[in-house]
This record gives C-alpha cells, sequence and structure tokens, in this order.
C-alpha cells in the first residue's frame, strides 16, 4: 500500500477525477491572464495590509510591554508575550467561522471583511491609554483587541491562498501564490523599516514614549486601501463553478471533520508546516526583541535590531519567487525537502554568529536562515491548499493550519523568552529551528506530489 493510499488521496489525477465527478475541475472556467495577474496583485496586497497590521505586534512588543505593562524587562517582555499567545488561540475560532463562511459565501465578500477588522483592531492598540493612566485595564484591552486580530488571522490565511490558488492556472499556481507569501515579509519588512525611521528622527525615548503608536495607527489608511482593492475583484472561478453547478456544501464544516480523507489531510496540515513557527515567527517577528533582551552583554539597540532584520527580510523576499518557480518545475516536496534540511543544518552556526553581537555577523546570519527557509515559505501553502477540495478548502485548511501555528508559532516569543531565562542560553531559538525542520521532514514522507494537478472540485 502506497503513501498515498494510505491517505486515501488518490494518486492519478486522472483516477481522481473519475472516482470524485467534478474533481479535476472540468466545469471550471479557466480566467484569463489580465484577470489571473489582478488577482494575484490583490491577495499579494491584501496579504501586506493584514501582516502588516499582525507583525508590527511584535516589532514593537519593547514598547508595548514599556507602555501597556509598565516595564521592558523580563516579566513585562513575558507578559505582552502572552498577549502574542492568546492571537493565536483566538485563530482556530476564526478558522472555524471564516472557514464555513467562506465555503458556504465565497471568498471574495469575506477576505474583504477580515482586513477592515484586522485594521480596526490595529489601529485601535495605537489608542490604548498606558498603564500609568488606567492601570490594569490597559493590558486587558491589549489582550482583548489581540484576540480580534487572531480570529481574523485565523481566517486570512487559508482565505487567501484559496482564493488566488483557484485563479491560478495549474502549471504555475505555486509562483502565483507565493506573492501572497512575499506580501507578507514586505509587510515586515516596511514595517521594520517605518520602525528604523521613526526611532532615527524621534529618538528611542519618543518612540518609548508617544511615537510607538504611529505604526500601529497607520493601519488605518492601509486597511482602506486593502479593503477597496479586494472589494473590486469577482468570486473565483472555482467556487463560481459550484454554485452554478448547485454543488456548495451545506455544512463544509461537518463535511470536512467527518471524511476520514479529510482528517488525514488535515493532519498534514498541522505537522508539515511546523517549521514555519521558527522560520516566520522567531526570524522575522520575534528577532528584533531577542536582538534587544536576549543576549546579555551583546544586547543590540531596537535601530540596529531592526536593520538585522530588515537585511534578512530582503534576502527571503528575493528567494520566494525563485524557489516558486522552482517548485512548479521539479516538484513541490524537493523543494520543501531542500528548505527543512538546509534550516536543519544551519540553525545552530548562523545563531552562533548572530549571538555574538557583531552587527555584520548577526546579517550574515539571519541572511543564511532566511534563504534556507525561503524554501519552505514559498511552497508550503500551495501545498495546503491541494491537498482539499473547493468545497471544504477553505475550512479544511484553516483549521488545521491554525492548530499548526497554536503549536508551533504562537507559543514561540513566550516559550522562548522563558526558556532562555530559565536555562541562560540564547542559542535556544536554533534547537526549536532543528527540532521543527525534523518534524517536516517526517511528515514529508506521508505526503503526495501535487505539482501541475488540477485543483480538486468536489
Amino acid at each position: 500500500m502506497t503513501t498515498s493510499d494510505r491517505l486515501g488521496i488518490a494518486s492519478d489525477p486522472q483516477q481522481t477525477a473519475a472516482d470524485h465527478p467534478g474533481a479535476a475541475g472540468a466545469d471550471v472556467v479557466t480566467a484569463d491572464g489580465k484577470v489571473v495577474r489582478k488577482a494575484t496583485v490583490a491577495g499579494a496586497i491584501g496579504s501586506f495590509v493584514e501582516w502588516y497590521d499582525y507583525g508590527i505586534y511584535g516589532l514593537l512588543v519593547t514598547y508595548l510591554a514599556i507602555n501597556i505593562m509598565g516595564e521592558a524587562e523580563a516579566g513585562g517582555l513575558f507578559l505582552t508575550n502572552v498577549g502574542f499567545l492568546v492571537s493565536f488561540i483566538a485563530r482556530p475560532f476564526g478558522s472555524v467561522i471564516c472557514g464555513y463562511l467562506g465555503d458556504r459565501m465565497g471568498r471574495k465578500t469575506l477576505l474583504a471583511t477580515l482586513l477592515v477588522l484586522i485594521s480596526a483592531a490595529t489601529a485601535a492598540i495605537g489608542l490604548i491609554p498606558s498603564s500609568a493612566a488606567i492601570g490594569t485595564a490597559a493590558p486587558v484591552l491589549l489582550v482583548l483587541l489581540r484576540v480580534l486580530q487572531g480570529f481574523s488571522a485565523g481566517g486570512e490565511v487559508a482565505g487567501a491562498m484559496s482564493f488566488v490558488g483557484e485563479y491560478a492556472p495549474d502549471t504555475r499556481r505555486n509562483y502565483m501564490m507565493s506573492f501572497i507569501a512575499v506580501g507578507s515579509f514586505v509587510a515586515l519588512m516596511f514595517g521594520s523599516a517605518f520602525s528604523a525611521v521613526l526611532i532615527t528622527t524621534l529618538g528611542d525615548d519618543a518612540m518609548a514614549s508617544w511615537a510607538w503608536r504611529i505604526p500601529f495607527l497607520l493601519a488605518v489608511p492601509l486597511g482602506y486601501v486593502g479593503f477597496y482593492i479586494r472589494r473590486q475583484l469577482e468570486e473565483t472561478p472555482h467556487f463560481t463553478a459550484l454554485r452554478a453547478q448547485n454543488t456548495v456544501v451545506r455544512n463544509p464544516l461537518k463535511a470536512a471533520l467527518t471524511s476520514p480523507r479529510h482528517l488525514k489531510a488535515i493532519a498534514l496540515t498541522i505537522f508539515l508546516p511546523a517549521l514555519n513557527g521558527p522560520g516566520y515567527y522567531l526570524l522575522f517577528v520575534y528577532m528584533p526583541t531577542y536582538l534587544k533582551t536576549s543576549l546579555g552583554d551583546h544586547n543590540f539597540s531596537m535601530l540596529r535590531a531592526l536593520m538585522v532584520t530588515a537585511v534578512s527580510l530582503v534576502a527571503i523576499v528575493i528567494c520566494i519567487p525563485l524557489m516558486a518557480r522552482l517548485s512548479d518545475r521539479i516538484g513541490r516536496k524537493p523543494v520543501l525537502t531542500l528548505s527543512a534540511v538546509a534550516m536543519a543544518v544551519v540553525s545552530y552556526p548562523m545563531f552562533l554568529l548572530i549571538t555574538t553581537g557583531e552587527f555584520a555577523l548577526a546579517c550574515i546570519g539571519t541572511t543564511v536562515l532566511a534563504i534556507a527557509f525561503s524554501g519552505h515559505a514559498a511552497v508550503v501553502h500551495t501545498v495546503l491548499a491541494e491537498l482539499f477540495p473547493t468545497t471544504v478548502r477553505y475550512s479544511a485548511y484553516s483549521i488545521g493550519f491554525s492548530i499548526s501555528t497554536i503549536i508551533f508559532g504562537g507559543s514561540a516569543p513566550l516559550l522562548m523568552t522563558t526558556l532562555i531565562e530559565s536555562t541562560g542560553s540564547n542559542l535556544i531559538p536554533a534547537f526549536a529551528s532543528i527540532i521543527t525542520a525534523t518534524i517536516t521532514l517526517v511528515t514529508l514522507a506521508f505526503l503526495r506530489e501535487t505539482k501541475g494537478r488540477p485543483l480538486a472540485t468536489h
């Protein structure tokens, strides 16, 4: 019995189409190139807005600790990182509700609405009075707004990836979808650069006092732009075909959670992105805080920490489309395997460079890690979208990936802060990267190749 048979997923695309009518999307009207490019741009810009809003929290966590929690030392950072964790706990609720609505009503309107929700929550964080003014109400408000951000993010990833994936041609799907990942990293790069400019222009004291609010308030105009762009697009060809055939599933959650085939695919969706937690949240979102607070005598200033992060972000933004093109040519599994092996091999030596406290060595370390991780970042979400049919894609993908993010990503900053403090070792993130890379490698043994296959409809 093959691995594909054990998963209950056919290995032959012709067999899939025969066994599951409409599985190969025979009744789907393919969008022309101009519409596909427009959908890709809309997905990337929407991703930029969503992940700027979400990522700016991690970039400015030290200033939040000072103002909302009252201190910037380990205790304040611990409490602030709890705010980071609760947003991930909220993600499955967003995944369940948004996934259900997305598979029942369509992707377009829901994705536009999610942008409004997260942008409003982000701007509201920038308006929270300090703990000196309102006491414990400040951290309570922060936690509530992080829950709203987490709810929105829980519905965003699978929705945006499904949206672009259902527009993209089979032979270039990964390349088209990779620009959503690019959008998320450009958002972090913009957030890092914008924060660095504010620190340089206004000074660290002004940032700690009031200027930290500016990046959060920028969410208002960015959110409007993203909402406007997403509202201009039509529903995806795949979901439109479901409506035309009157085959939209009445209860997609039930369909996803009662089918052995879908449950096995959801399990893959939980464990395959294990590397995504250390890769994304530790290397890019948490890295400025790590460099500023966790290296003892080698601590960086916030400005230098943001500059180190920005250099690695440039590297991964360049590499992601290249890795996606390679995946469309040679397959998803080879690129994912190469990336996981590379992360397992280079994590320890590169973190040794980072922990020297030397700016140039830290830039080399984070850049090499970014290049190693780029194959995973470019490919993993395309694979997850390709695992499910259109009828349950949004629901099943959302649920699995949100659970994965809680386990391997959401707890990362809190866990790293706690372990570094308790062990005295600032190399803890390197071990986290090696362990999760190994989990991803093991999971790849149970994954069938999906390159070039039509998206399943039913």
